[in-house]
């Protein structure tokens, strides 16, 4: 009797086109695994080129040559990442020291709101838990605030790092857009024959137009997000409105899990600003609604044609490579969940891997 997994495996892996594909795959994986850190500006900068290119694009389609598209697009980044630098990160700046400066407070009124909780729910919590938290909490978020303004006031490492970023990031960028086509030949003339790629073509295609969509569509969220939060929460007074509205649009990054976490800052301020008052009520509703219709109306739109994983596959996805790559496994989970569901997809079974 034959056994099942030696002719599974035969069937499969003698297949020319699904070794190569596998070869791709775990080349990928352990470039991205071991050289993660060295390779951060070339990923941003594709994550840049893939918004701009699809810029490009749309100008294309009003009839506009690729050259004029890329000088209209180009000079409007730059003008963006100048406007950043001058403008929202020294605000930004400001904002983190004042919140951790005001730290202290904020952890007291919370502290003060489970004592009374205490006193009505004695058989739930009990001084000891508490003060232990509290403890805990105190001691955690002050290393964390000597952590982050040591490192923003003598990191000189930091520093010329970021200044290298800022060179070389829109450097790649602009050779990504303008050698686009260039580029792509160059790395399809290492690829095997085309009768031996043609699994891992098809499996690109598929990837690449989800991966562009993908990316264009979470910056978009992102700052469609942060700008309608940073305007609700300034109409309703909320302290440090710019910075918590940009945790709020930075937090759509993790689906389900990133709005979560982003509600204890935002309930935390309002409370230590107003205590249970209509105002605290005001803000938490108008919090709940911002994500609700993010959630329900903006991804949709934007990723109604991309993505088409059920919630747990994206949880998952989120848990596994967040886990394997950090940040960019997050940013990048769906994606590759994308990938995962394109290969098993794609795989050959039966007679067709013959």
């Amino acid at each position: 009797m034959a056994n099942p997994f030696r002719q599974w495996f035969e069937r499969s892996f003698s297949n020319p086109q699904v070794a190569v594909l596998l070869v791709l795959l775990a080349l990928g994986a352990v470039v991205i695994g071991f050289a993660s850190r060295i390779l951060a500006p070339l990923m941003i900068s594709l994550v840049f080129a893939y918004l701009l290119d699809g810029m490009m694009d749309l100008l294309r389609r009003w009839r506009l040559s690729r050259t004029l598209s890329f000088a209209l697009v180009y000079p409007g980044f730059l003008m963006a990442v100048l406007v950043a630098l001058l403008v929202l990160a020294p605000l930004m700046a400001a904002q983190i020291t004042d919140f951790l400066g005001e730290l202290p407070s904020i952890l007291g009124r919370g502290q003060a709101l489970l004592a009374q909780l205490i006193e009505k729910y004695p058989q739930y919590l009990s001084q000891q838990q508490v003060d232990g938290v509290i403890m805990s909490l105190r001691s955690e978020i002050a290393q964390i605030a000597q952590d982050m303004l040591g490192a923003l006031l003598s990191s000189i490492g930091g520093f010329i790092t970021a200044l290298i970023y800022l060179v070389l990031v829109p450097l790649l960028i602009f050779f990504f857009l303008k050698d686009k086509e260039l580029l792509l030949r160059w790395c399809a003339s290492f690829l095997p024959r085309k009768e031996n790629r043609e699994l891992t073509t098809r499996i690109w295609a598929e990837v690449n137009q989800k991966i562009s969509g993908y990316v264009r569509g979470k910056l978009i969220e992102i700052v469609a997000v942060w700008f309608v939060s940073w305007i609700v929460f300034q109409v309703l007074g909320l302290n440090y409105a710019p910075l918590l509205s940009f945790l709020v649009g930075i937090s759509v990054v993790i689906p389900f899990l990133g709005a979560a976490v982003v509600t204890i800052p935002v309930a935390l301020v309002g409370y230590a600003q107003w205590g249970l008052s209509s105002e605290f009520l005001y803000v938490m509703v108008a919090y709940a609604v911002i994500q609700f219709l993010d959630g329900n109306i903006l991804v949709p739109l934007l990723f109604s044609e991309i993505v088409n994983l059920h919630p747990i596959a994206i949880i998952s996805a989120v848990l596994i490579f967040g886990g394997l790559w950090g940040i960019w496994g997050v940013f990048f989970a769906i994606p590759l969940a994308t990938l995962v569901n394109a290969v098993l997809k794609a795989w050959p079974r039966g007679a067709a891997a013959a």
